[in-house]
């Protein structure tokens, strides 16, 4: 696993984009070659630097593969879903390259050596995706995990024995410490027979996960020093259950985690310019879908109904403030009161059903952005009248109000729509992953997968 900006990355994954940004560039140079291979020398010096452009290609092609979640972690599962999103990302790709291609017309190779370039480029793509599916968990990538614990604790670990599997982390078992009765089973118990560090050693062990529920009992402090002194990795189950999930589950979770973590920073001024930044550069490419949208709107009521719609909503610090977005309900739709959206809502216009799934009713909140009410990524602002109930029924819920609300999230691309107070617990997790791990560099990467949320219309209602 490698450590980049606080988040774990398997190393198959790691592999995977530097072998992909190789092909790319190599099919970038390979285009050029075959297309001016008989081609005079003057003509060949025109197209310096080659390795710049090639560098630029490489990181707009490997931009879009991530973009439809082709670097995300199980999203796909058949060649059918694959295919579907490397075409998807060859065609973002090519907009984003034709893009750059206008901005800075000397990065332009010609139109022969450009579809050489792609079409060689998506042939190495196939072949790297076909090789990478077949290698992922091999047991070279994997990291061999002992679990210390047997309760409740160590059983949330194994419950998702398969998803570190996928995450690139084999569970070798479980070390019975305290009296209690084992809750799990016994084919999976292991004993120390001499001391911790030689059961280390004799399975390879590389991370220890300490999982006990009450550590007060039986907490073996000599051995596990002397496997730290000794380069074992020693994590606590909520760091674990972090790096497995993408997520802080709320059963382990203790005021400690946030205290004493290296994140969990209200995020400054660097947020706030690339909330600007971001915010007008959307506005201005999207622009005419926002004027387009507007006018569809207001026709279909004849001028009669309110284009948009303002709604009161929490943001940083519990602060009422009121959000922007279209209408794309009736305007009587509240009429006995909040409610959460339903699958196939009757509230929902005709227009409304689009914009919904395509996000596009979310574009007017980029002003609530500019103004500094929200923030273009962090928890979804939810209704007062929401948030009184889940502040008394869902532990440490404030929480999520010490940072800006977004308009896109972790929880939001990380976990399907739902209406139930166990979605909402369960997006509170992604929320305090969120706040707890937050850099710039998150931010980016949630945005991009944004994109994927959008293309895929996951979660809309």
């Amino acid at each position: 696993m490698f450590k980049l900006f606080r988040h774990y990355v398997p190393t198959s994954l790691v592999l995977l984009v530097l072998i992909e940004l190789v092909v790319f560039y190599i099919s970038f140079l390979l285009g050029i070659e075959i297309r001016f291979y008989r081609t005079d020398e003057i003509i060949r010096q025109e197209l310096n630097p080659v390795e710049i452009k090639a560098i630029v290609f490489a990181l707009i092609m490997w931009l879009s593969m991530t973009a439809v979640g082709l670097h995300t972690r199980n999203v796909v599962d058949d060649f059918a879903g694959l295919m579907i999103r490397i075409f998807l990302s060859f065609t973002l790709g090519f907009v984003g390259v034709a893009l750059a291609f206008y901005v800075k017309p000397e990065l332009f190779i010609g139109r022969g050596a450009f579809a050489l370039a792609l079409l060689i480029s998506f042939f190495g793509i196939l072949i790297t995706r076909t090789f990478y599916q077949k290698l992922d968990n091999h047991k070279i990538f994997r990291r061999k995990i002992l679990v210390l614990g047997t309760g409740d604790q160590a059983s949330l670990i194994d419950q998702i024995s398969n998803q570190c599997m996928s995450r690139g982390m084999e569970i070798i078992g479980f070390v019975h410490i305290d009296q209690n009765d084992p809750k799990i089973s016994s084919n999976k118990l292991l004993d120390i027979q001499t001391t911790l560090y030689d059961l280390v050693e004799e399975y390879h062990i590389d991370d220890i996960v300490l999982a006990m529920d009450d550590r007060r009992k039986g907490f073996p402090v000599a051995g596990l020093i002397e496997c730290k002194m000794n380069g074992i990795n020693i994590l606590d189950i909520v760091k674990f259950l972090e790096i497995v999930t993408g997520h802080i589950e709320l059963h382990v979770l203790h005021p400690s985690v946030l205290i004493f973590t290296e994140g969990a920073i209200r995020p400054g001024f660097g947020k706030r310019i690339f909330d600007v930044v971001v915010s007008l550069a959307v506005l201005t490419i999207a622009s005419p879908i926002i004027l387009l949208t507007g006018l569809a709107i207001w026709l279909s009521s004849f001028g009669r109904d309110p284009v948009f719609y303002r709604q009161v909503r929490v943001g940083i610090c519990d602060k009422p403030f009121k959000v922007l977005k279209f209408r794309s309900m009736k305007v009587d739709a509240e009429k006995d009161g909040a409610q959460m959206a339903k699958k196939k809502d009757s509230r929902v216009t005709l227009i409304g059903k689009f914009i919904r799934k395509t996000r596009i009713d979310e574009l007017p909140q980029l002003i609530n952005v500019l103004r500094g009410d929200m923030s273009f990524v962090g928890p979804r602002p939810e209704r007062p009248e929401f948030v009184l109930g889940y502040n008394q029924d869902i532990p440490n819920y404030t929480l999520r109000h010490t940072v800006k609300p977004g308009i896109t999230g972790w929880a939001q691309v990380s976990y399907p729509y739902g209406d139930t107070l166990e979605d909402t617990r369960q997006k509170l997790q992604y929320d305090l992953y969120y706040i707890k791990n937050y850099s710039l560099f998150f931010d980016f990467t949630i945005m991009l997968q944004t994109i994927q949320v959008v293309l895929f219309g996951q979660g809309a209602r």
